[in-house]
């Protein structure tokens, strides 16, 4: 995730509003990579990456600007959000790992088995996901 977040650094770093020692440029960037982190960390949980990121960086940029700086980070977090559903959906973390289940046993522990290619739950715990879905609808 860190070609993302500096992506848009290197993009959009020009238009930051100048101050003394740099503070909003790196405030700029480590609210770009936290952003990211969160989109790879929490995909499912993660709503509206876009206007999260712009509402947490559009202090730095001057009001002429910020329909640029908004339309450069819904790009970025679009191809983001595309990279990490394919690797999800192939049954990869963005480590190269292997997925577990997203749920817990009886005991509390959580389930350790592999999921359904494109579902976030093993077969056991299938059900999980589809109580979730029309729960959403």
């Amino acid at each position: 995730m860190y070609q993302f977040s500096r992506s848009i650094y290197r993009e959009l770093v020009p238009e930051v509003i100048e101050d003394r020692g740099g503070a909003n440029r790196l405030a700029f960037l480590k609210a770009c990579e936290a952003a990211f982190e969160r989109l790879a960390a929490d995909r499912h949980y993660f709503a509206r990456p876009a206007r999260a990121l712009f509402r947490d960086v559009r202090i730095y940029f001057p009001i002429s600007s910020q329909m640029r700086v908004y339309r450069v980070i819904e790009r970025h977090m679009a191809l983001a959000t595309a990279y990490v559903d394919r690797a999800l959906a192939a049954g990869r973390s963005l480590d190269g790992t292997s997925l577990t289940c997203q749920a817990s046993t009886r005991k509390g522990a959580p389930c350790r088995r592999d999921p359904v290619p494109g579902s976030r739950y093993c077969p056991s715990h299938k059900h999980l996901e589809e109580g979730f879905a029309t729960t959403a609808a």
